[in-house]
């Protein structure tokens, strides 16, 4: 195969070996789709939502204060980083030793996000049992809410919903379709490159064109391709009669007349 190809070329030599294109594609989707299906664990996640704000009237009613406000907006951050930390997770652990977890474990898969400009936060979890996702979720939840006034000297963290064990949700991972749409695409992409290897190591030359675009020389003359059914038989001997063939005499005659 020639150091370059265009366009035109590249897509004369697909056209002609798309059986293997399209057979690496239809195999990576495949692989890709059961793979997602029945080889990789769902990965559930639950979640609760706290909010943040310690502007707490004498009948518990919240008051809207600018300044409180933009205080707790910027202590969300601090409180991103304490959730995380072995001080909360070593507790729920102490309160839960059948969850079988290291502090490391569960700092690794609790999630703390909120929406800028808002003082709710979402603490989530993420689990194959999402009943298990559920449980830890809502004892960090807790967990968190009793500690920040023993770290912060203030009590502003408040559980707005709790995470239920007994939902049937969705799996959040894997993603089925966006894996199958991608091993679609990589398959495809290595079929080409197949197609490409094939030709690159294919050093046949199978017409004129081909030896200019090897050899960079101009064809002199075809040697036409000649099959056994375009040959004429030979024309058969002529046929001795049994009596002459019997009788040197007679075939000596034959040839003197």
């Amino acid at each position: 195969m020639s150091s370059q190809l265009d366009l035109k070329q590249l897509l004369s030599l697909i056209r002609k070996k798309l059986w293997i294109v399209v057979l690496v594609a239809v195999i990576g989707t495949v692989s890709a789709g059961a793979y997602s299906v029945w080889i990789k664990k769902p990965v559930y996640q639950a979640y609760t939502k706290l909010i943040v704000n310690s502007t707490v009237g004498q009948a518990g009613a919240f008051k809207l204060d600018l300044n409180m406000i933009n205080t707790n907006l910027s202590l969300i951050n601090t409180y991103k980083e304490i959730i995380r930390t072995p001080s909360i997770m070593d507790i729920v652990l102490e309160k839960h030793p059948e969850l079988d977890l290291t502090s490391e474990q569960l700092m690794r898969n609790i999630r703390f996000s909120s929406v800028n400009g808002t003082q709710v936060v979402t603490v989530s979890y993420l689990d194959t049992d999402y009943k298990r996702a559920a449980n830890i979720v809502n004892s960090v939840s807790y967990v968190f809410q009793q500690q920040i006034p023993l770290i912060m000297q203030v009590d502003n963290v408040y559980i707005l919903h709790t995470a239920d064990p007994g939902k049937q949700p969705t799996p959040v991972k894997p993603e089925t379709k966006l894996n199958i749409a991608i091993g679609a695409v990589v398959s495809l992409m290595l079929g080409i490159m197949l197609v490409l290897l094939i030709e690159y190591f294919d050093d046949n030359l199978r017409n004129e064109a081909s030896v200019e675009r090897h050899l960079g020389l101009p064809t002199l003359s075809v040697i036409p391709n000649i099959r056994q059914s375009d040959l004429k038989p030979k024309q058969p001997a002529a046929a001795v009669p049994a009596e002459t063939a019997s009788n040197p005499k007679a075939i000596s005659e034959s040839k003197g007349g």
